[in-house]
């Protein structure tokens, strides 16, 4: 099989999340802990860290591998989803998992999976067969740790089966609603399902709903608990390479959680310089990345109110001389409180991401007039950001975003390519 190939068996022999949504969502560990008892437990020939969030652990884990590489340590990083190719999923120390282990490991799954001795065919998620992947990878690599990304919730999230040494919720908000609960407490509840029997757990934000069931959970489980909204703030603060506004309160959680690693791994590393490369060192994009200059281009893969909160005021505060926002979500984020949010004064480019799931950009459109938000609608995002940037002049500030799947098309296409 080819890279190209294999890439689609993941896609279409097995259920994908991003794609078709609800369907595709497997709670529990019964295919995971088969998979990964087939591979010899892999995750347990090195140290993890895992981290959870509604948002922010994205941000989390790739700073937190930037600060692991600088302290000289060989670092696995499995986050999700990816933008631009499946490899950004499994890094190590910031470089892609080879496509020909890729090629290897499908391959050598369909033959196991197939075999006539193997009574019990799975039918892993793409999630599921994915994580196995990762965790055989990382062992393969000789990683010193790994720094796991919670795929969705915690409790019975695949990657749910790691000893971690150190575990990060980052923070709770009202998302996906359908499968994790319909407020804070029953969402939290489920993150706090990564929360292991003494083993330290930093909490990033709280609320009066969630504050409750960490701590109870954590004395359940006897794990020292550590509130990031208590950790005290270096100052002046390190120049942190992520600019969002939102980014603050990531960084509190991140420094905290990086005084727990250097108790806990006896870190000697320059976690300034760590936190001013988190880019460079592990291949992170779509976190306020600016594409351009003249006109100023940003995008942001922030999808849900608890991110709009702070990319509103920040796109709305930005000096220019108009405002040019492409936008687009997914049919399972509250999209009526993002449109409130946003600022009226933009001009609007409506467009839909290349998933089944996206909301499709006239429905957007109408959504969005009835918030007094007035645009065009493209079927694309490469046409509507080219139109965006048809429109624009050298003083004119484009944003893109609404969903990673926007930010992902974006990045992918000739559109954006074709001007630099």
């Amino acid at each position: 099989m080819s890279y190209e190939e294999v890439i689609q068996y993941l896609y279409n022999a097995t259920p994908v999340f991003e794609h078709i949504g609800a369907a595709a969502y497997k709670p529990g560990l019964q295919t995971t802990e088969t998979l990964d008892a087939h591979y010899g437990h892999p995750h347990q020939h090195y140290k993890t860290i895992h981290v959870a969030g509604t948002n922010g652990k994205g941000s989390v884990s790739h700073s937190l591998a930037s600060i692991l590489q600088e302290a000289g340590l060989r670092v696995g990083l499995y986050t999700s989803p990816h933008l631009v190719d499946f490899r950004e999923r499994i890094r190590v120390n910031g470089e892609c998992i080879p496509e020909q282990y890729v090629i290897d490991f499908v391959e050598d799954f369909i033959v196991w999976n197939n075999a006539d001795q193997n009574s019990d065919v799975l039918h892993p998620s793409f999630f599921e067969l994915t994580t196995a992947l990762a965790f055989k990878y990382f062992a393969d690599a000789h990683v010193d740790v790994a720094v796991i990304e919670v795929g969705l919730g915690g409790r019975l999230d695949c990657t749910n089966i790691i000893s971690p040494e150190l575990c990060i919720i980052t923070n709770i908000a009202l998302d996906h609603t359908q499968f994790l609960g319909s407020t804070l407490a029953e969402i939290a509840s489920e993150k706090a399902g990564i929360i292991k029997p003494r083993v330290p757990v930093v909490i990033g934000e709280t609320t009066p709903e969630t504050r409750p069931v960490f701590e109870q959970k954590a004395l359940q489980e006897q794990a020292p608990i550590i509130f990031a909204e208590e950790y005290p703030m270096p100052s002046p603060l390190p120049d942190f390479e992520l600019k969002g506004n939102y980014q603050e309160r990531n960084l509190r959680t991140i420094l905290c959680a990086a005084s727990q690693l250097s108790r806990l791994l006896q870190l000697d590393g320059n976690i300034a310089s760590a936190l001013s490369h988190v880019c460079e060192n592990t291949g992170l994009m779509g976190r306020w990345q600016t594409l351009r200059r003249q006109p100023l281009v940003i995008c942001d893969t922030g999808h849900n109110p608890a991110a709009w909160q702070y990319l509103a005021p920040q796109i709305a505060s930005q000096p220019c001389r108009q405002l040019r926002i492409v936008f687009g979500m997914v049919d399972d984020k509250d999209i009526d409180t993002v449109l409130a949010m946003l600022p009226k004064h933009a001009c609007y480019y409506f467009t839909q991401a290349s998933t089944h799931r996206a909301i499709p950009a006239e429905h957007v459109a109408e959504l969005a007039r009835r918030h007094q938000l007035n645009g065009d609608t493209y079927p694309s995002v490469a046409e509507a950001y080219q139109a965006a940037f048809a429109d624009a002049h050298h003083d004119d500030f484009i944003f893109i975003g609404g969903s990673s799947y926007v930010v992902a098309d974006l990045l992918s296409s000739n559109a954006f390519a074709s001007q630099e």
